[in-house]
């Protein structure tokens, strides 16, 4: 661990209450990305549209492709083969996802049915009160972003008394066992879409299509004696895109002197493999830094000149050492919550780090005054992953995954320290800063 400090942080406090206020703001990645639009154009930047001509101008710019966000600020002087600085993240979480024929129901209750998206906890999801969000699409082909942010659906757990083994060890059907409630009364084809249809304002005739999800109404907060820590929903990995996107704006209205192009990527489908048009697997990033550099009149070799020079810090959630499981965790290497940004380590290249990558994150540490802490999996557990090794053997470019240790990870509502949303904000802006 490092805890060198040779500058003053950008971001505090104010900081972990505005992710606070972001999780909230984003039940599906969807909303999350048009959350960080927001945040982005309030600091300068303006969309562009894939299917228009870009020009090279300065300043910042970002595309939206469903639940993936791609921006990226041009500073004054750019050359066509000027390298990139980026930070990454993805905007899903594990959850449940509303099925193409969503009315279900059993012996007089009304129900969803719906899918298991990514690893999740199940057992988190029991006995919640949840809302549903996601878009609508329209006969015209465009979106309708919905939130209905109050207790519409339950998934309730079996009673004790009819499962005297549950306390030993419970195991749910993912078929079966994980179908929310609704209401009381017969099932009748199309009404959770009419319903969610009208909760938007729209004429449910004109929905042909729907990417729906529920989510717990629960807001986050913060937690402890001291409020030293943050619980709340989808941190995984929404703390890092909003980490991401702070550091971008700052970066772009501030003073510094940028030898590089930052760039933000949040990518869809992490939780599944991120093989998808908007997945970090997909072609959306490689096409985006391709049409930058020709917008400012570079060729070919402009292009690969300036991937060559380019960095990226992959950050997502890792884990922070469980007091009541300790042994689960590399004897040497117990993270934290609030010892600052965590560097993901992995010989077998589940995640992108190697010893220049170290030295890239441990220099933007240094500059940012944060302290940083080392993860690494017991050789006895398997591995995770996420979109670091894909970008950098998609793209060739070094890439580091780093991230913020967090408790509960794939739960319904997960738990980190209060001060590493910010630690880990300050990190990203030293680095994007060169």
């Amino acid at each position: 661990m490092s805890t060198a400090a040779r500058s003053t942080p950008r971001f505090d406090r104010g900081h972990t209450d505005d992710l606070m206020s972001f999780l909230a703001a984003g039940p599906s990645p969807y909303h999350a990305v048009a959350a960080a639009a927001e945040r982005l154009e309030k600091a300068g930047f303006r969309q562009v549209a894939e299917t228009d001509a870009w020009d090279g101008s300065q300043g910042g710019k970002y595309v939206l492709r469903g639940g993936a966000i791609i921006a990226w600020f041009v500073p004054e002087g750019t050359s066509p083969h000027t390298p990139f600085r980026i930070v990454g993240a993805h905007t899903d979480s594990p959850n449940l996802r509303v099925k193409p024929l969503p009315d279900a129901g059993n012996e007089g209750w009304r129900q969803v049915a719906v899918e298991i998206y990514g690893g999740t906890l199940l057992n988190t999801w029991l006995d919640r009160d949840l809302g549903l969000a996601g878009r609508l699409t329209l006969r015209d082909g465009s979106h309708r972003l919905v939130n209905i942010d109050r207790p519409l659906l339950r998934v309730p757990q079996l009673a004790v008394h009819l499962d005297r083994q549950v306390n030993e060890g419970m195991k749910l059907d993912k078929q079966r066992h994980m179908q929310p409630i609704w209401g009381l009364g017969e099932v009748h084809e199309g009404d959770l879409i009419a319903y969610v249809a009208e909760e938007a304002g729209l004429d449910p005739e004109d929905v042909v299509g729907w990417d729906l999800m529920p989510h717990p109404v629960e807001a986050p907060a913060y937690l402890g004696r001291d409020e030293e820590l943050v619980a709340g929903p989808r941190m995984d990995n929404l703390l890092s895109v909003h980490a991401c996107v702070a550091a971008l704006a700052a970066v772009a209205t501030g003073d510094e002197k940028l030898s590089y192009i930052p760039v933000l990527a949040a990518f869809d489908h992490e939780e599944n493999g991120s093989q998808s048009d908007t997945g970090a697997d997909g072609p959306l990033l490689g096409n985006v830094l391709e049409r930058s550099v020709f917008a400012r009149g570079g060729s070919p070799e402009d292009k690969a000149r300036a991937l060559a020079g380019s960095i990226c810090l992959s950050s997502d959630t890792g884990h922070a050492v469980h007091p009541n499981y300790a042994e689960r965790h590399d004897p040497t290497h117990h993270p934290r919550a609030n010892g600052g940004p965590i560097l993901k380590v992995n010989v077998n290249q589940r995640y992108a780090t190697d010893g220049a990558g170290r030295a890239v994150f441990a220099a933007a540490c240094e500059k940012a005054g944060v302290p940083w802490q080392t993860f690494v999996s017991n050789n006895s557990m398997p591995c995770g992953t996420t979109i670091g090794p894909i970008t950098a053997a998609r793209h060739g470019i070094q890439t580091v995954d780093i991230g913020v240790a967090i408790l509960s990870m794939h739960s319904a509502r997960e738990l980190c320290g209060a001060e590493d949303p910010y630690l880990l904000a300050n990190a990203l802006t030293a680095f994007l800063e060169g």
